[in-house]
């Protein structure tokens, strides 16, 4: 067995490497990584597959130490799950915590994923690299069956959110927003690049789950199959224009040329009905899984892309008032929700000079109550 620590998630048992990342993007240490702070996301799949599953088989194509894998294997009633990695040394992590946890549900795989996706196809496909999805994109499409499920994680943040806009070009194909919406943009990156890659097997999308925590981006969709499927998700790309000057923001389809960043996935991030069937309980961190479901669900979807209150403070040059206040008298005049982009992050249905125009007259209303106290 290899040395290491034990952490527990949930009702599992996780044997890893002792010196592991905690935090953050994480850095590759010793030659098995292991990231606690992905708890979440583990958790995440876990909620979305106990809804799903009824007879499942599952692929965890870059494993490592089998966290996900083993995770998914105990927590989930119906599935089997192939935990795989190319490291002889991970694939020790993995079967060591398949025999500690008992499972007869999990079997170990210790090959490139390339090769396994062209000799087996899996009900469910979970990619979660360390970085860039992009190279292995193709592959998991491959190794996803017909109505089956892609799980994609992207910890490329710069790129995507346009810190490295060069590399976004180069690894999307694709020109990144920068500033308060780059974390919507990153994530609608990443889901227009998968429906692009769908689109060359004659196959469509249609997102389950998609969102942005920690140092990730992350999307769930399911694969529709046919030329149809295809033509309508690449439907749903396109173009957005910014201008910094009035704060106006549009959206174009794929044939407009004069709007320049993208292209976006500009269709929804989530199915209303998987949300309203997740579930928290049982799960390793589920106070936040509490907190993130509330805001998925109420998010408004249907609106392409994001306000924030420094933005919107940086342009009035007027203090903010409580973000909480401001969504509140927005619906007052059509529909508004925060986002679980950011704390202080919003969308709304109204025009941007209606916006403006609410949040200065609340910011006055805030500013006198100060100044008659």
């Amino acid at each position: 067995m290899p040395e290491g620590v034990v952490v527990r998630e949930a009702s599992t048992d996780i044997l890893v490497p002792e010196t592991h990342s905690l935090h953050g993007p994480g850095k590759k240490i010793g030659p098995v990584f292991f990231n606690r702070q992905m708890a979440f996301n583990r958790d995440v799949s876990v909620m979305l597959l106990r809804t799903l599953s009824k007879s499942m088989t599952v692929a965890d194509a870059m494993a490592a130490t089998g966290s996900r894998s083993v995770r998914i294997a105990n927590e989930v009633p119906g599935t089997e799950v192939v935990a795989n990695d190319m490291s002889p040394e991970a694939v020790e992590y993995i079967d060591a915590n398949i025999k500690m946890n008992s499972l007869s549900n999990c079997e170990s795989s210790n090959c490139d994923m390339h090769s396994l996706f062209t000799e087996r196809s899996f009900d469910y496909v979970d990619l979660d690299p360390f970085g860039s999805p992009a190279h292995f994109i193709q592959s998991s499409i491959r190794g996803c069956r017909k109505k089956g499920i892609l799980a994609i994680t992207a910890t490329d943040t710069a790129p995507l959110a346009g810190a490295h806009a060069g590399k976004c070009r180069r690894r999307y194909q694709c020109e990144p927003i920068r500033g308060y919406m780059c974390h919507e943009g990153g994530l609608r990156i990443l889901m227009c690049t998968i429906a692009r890659e769908l689109a060359k097997f004659d196959r469509g999308m249609t997102p389950l789950l998609s969102f942005y925590a920690d140092h990730y981006f992350r999307t769930y969709v399911r694969v529709e199959e046919g030329a149809d499927a295809a033509d309508r998700s690449l439907g749903s790309l396109g173009y957005m224009h910014y201008d910094p000057s009035t704060l106006e923001r549009s959206i174009s389809t794929l044939s407009d040329s004069e709007h320049r960043l993208g292209p976006f996935w500009l269709g929804p991030l989530h199915s209303k009905d998987v949300l309203a069937s997740l579930s928290s309980e049982d799960t390793s961190e589920e106070r936040r899984c509490v907190k993130m479901l509330d805001l998925w669900r109420n998010e408004i979807d249907s609106e392409v892309f994001l306000y924030d209150m420094s933005e919107l403070s940086s342009f009035t040059k007027m203090s903010p008032p409580k973000i909480d206040d401001l969504v509140d008298e927005l619906r007052m005049h059509g529909k508004a929700a925060k986002t679980h982009m950011s704390p202080t992050s919003f969308k709304t249905d109204l025009e941007t000079k209606d916006v403006l125009g609410v949040y200065r007259e609340l910011s006055d209303r805030m500013m006198a109550a100060k100044n008659s106290v």
